[in-house]
């Protein structure tokens, strides 16, 4: 693992976002463990959420991309890890106040609400965005308490 490499997780509605974030993650410069869903075959999100939360807890990789239709369920499944720091973003604002703020280090998508260009400018904001750390520590610390 190095600190450019992404994991990426989807199920079957998220199947082709994750496919085109992946070519954008190579085309930045960032490693990619896919995680799968490998095709758009019925899943279950909750899986794929689940083996992202254990990639990153393991330190296979240190931040995180999930997809499912809405970004909600596969969002919830991931957070179920107290590794896990998951934010649903939809555009690039809420993306960095994620980073900024909250220091989360997965992104969840909605593919069925969120456009192509729309969330190659989150998944960028995302990646390129810093913790703030001072004032918001304290917060991101309790959140690793619960």
């Amino acid at each position: 693992m190095t600190d450019k490499t992404v994991a990426l997780a989807a199920d079957h509605a998220g199947y082709e976002l994750k496919r085109q974030l992946s070519e954008e993650l190579a085309r930045l410069g960032y490693g990619v463990l896919d995680l799968g869903t490998d095709g758009p075959e019925l899943v279950d999100y909750p899986d794929y959420g689940k083996s992202l939360a254990e990639a990153l807890a393991s330190g296979q990789a240190p931040r995180g991309v999930v997809v499912c239709g809405t970004g909600i369920g596969i969002s919830i499944s991931a957070n179920r890890n107290p590794a896990v720091r998951a934010a649903l973003c939809h555009d690039s604002t809420t993306a960095r106040l994620a980073r900024q703020h909250n220091d989360a280090n997965v992104l969840a998508i909605g593919a069925r609400i969120t456009g192509l260009e729309t969330a190659k400018d989150i998944l960028r904001a995302f990646l390129e965005t810093p913790f703030e750390g001072g004032r918001h520590v304290r917060r991101v610390e309790k959140l690793g308490a619960l």
